[in-house]
């Protein structure tokens, strides 16, 4: 039964945005509803619209139903602003917004909407990497963000700032979205776990982590606004738009943090995506198509396994040796001694 509190905003949000509930779909997190809208008739409010429509006889007659996608996140949480980091990408490589709220956020209807894993897991992984590095390139033709002022506000002059790659000085700087987390936000977890004294990831292994993940926080090219969860299952084909990417997280960080996310999927397949061939094959592929740096991308991905299976821990879940985040990680911290002379990891 949906509570009764997600019910109620459900609602508000159906009869603002002049949705027509068709179906509800219930997840571990968010309401999902599919439906139409009505497209807004200039000059008249939504309500005015429904109303003139209700009257009309003919439908279509006040203008024309739009599939859209209804999304209430039940708790605030890391997709609790997904709307407005949509909407910072203005469509280009993402699903469009139409309406977006705290914690909801009105979108078109992708379809037929099946996701980037069917192809990853049967034999086209090059394909469905091809796929997410043109998704990544669409969206940094928008979201870049201004790094020139540091944390406490204060002025960096450009001569302080690493080179950037050609992707990231070709696009437009755009303002992001209040209050979106940052690589030095999430990094934060190391920490965190540290301090708890839990031992379901060893402790070596987390300051190994921590060590990279600082060290290339520290040395970031230009940052600019990343989706942060981008991998298969958040990649999904339209007919008319082609591949889209869905659930943005939101973070500031440089190009090479997004390949993280993609390197630990499809979760249902380990196989896959731990083996060393692969793990090669899709780092080559990112940096050639996006022209990143291969030895950041590698590293970054390296720190987010290890940050991931801390997230798990964070959320409720128990991890050992055997949860896939640990074991890339440790299947790329060697990759990283034997491509690295001068850290210690």
């Amino acid at each position: 039964m949906i509570d009764s509190q997600l019910l109620n905003r459900i609602q508000k949000h159906t009869r603002e945005w002049g949705l027509i509930v068709e179906d509800t779909v219930e997840t571990q997190t968010s309401l999902i509803a599919f439906g139409t809208r009505i497209v807004h008739v200039p000059g008249q409010s939504v309500l005015e619209d429904l109303r003139l429509r209700e009257g009309a006889a003919v439908a279509g007659e006040y203008g024309h139903d739009q599939p859209v996608v209804l999304k209430v996140v039940k708790q605030p949480g890391d997709e609790w602003h997904s709307g407005e980091i949509l909407k910072a990408f203005a469509g280009h490589g993402v699903v469009r917004v139409y309406e977006q709220a705290p914690g909801a956020v009105l979108m078109e209807r992708l379809t037929p909407g099946n996701s980037l894993v069917s192809l990853a897991v049967s034999g086209r992984d090059e394909e469905a990497t091809d796929i997410l590095a043109s998704v990544i390139r669409e969206m940094s033709e928008v979201a870049s963000i201004d790094l020139t002022k540091s944390a406490s506000g204060s002025s960096v002059s450009s001569a302080e700032l690493p080179e950037a790659s050609p992707l990231e000085s070709s696009v437009s700087s755009t303002v992001s979205p209040k209050g979106f987390a940052t690589v030095q936000d999430w990094g934060k977890g190391f920490e965190r776990y540290l301090t708890t004294g839990d031992e379901q990831v060893p402790r070596d292994l987390v300051e190994a982590g921590q060590q990279v993940y600082l060290d290339l926080m520290a040395t970031q090219r230009q940052s600019r606004l990343l989706h942060g969860d981008l991998q298969h299952y958040n990649v999904l084909f339209d007919s008319s738009r082609g591949w889209l990417a869905i659930d943005p997280k939101g973070v500031g960080g440089e190009v090479e943090y997004e390949i993280g996310a993609a390197l630990r999927n499809p979760i249902e397949r380990p196989d896959l995506f731990l083996s060393r061939a692969t793990i090669e094959s899709r780092l080559k592929q990112f940096t050639d198509i996006l022209n990143l740096n291969f030895e950041r991308a590698l590293r970054w991905t390296f720190a987010q396994a290890v940050l991931s299976a801390i997230w798990e821990i964070e959320d409720g879940y128990s991890v050992d040796a055997m949860n896939p985040s640990l074991r890339l990680a440790d299947i790329l911290r060697p990759m990283l001694k034997a491509g690295t002379a001068d850290n210690v990891i």
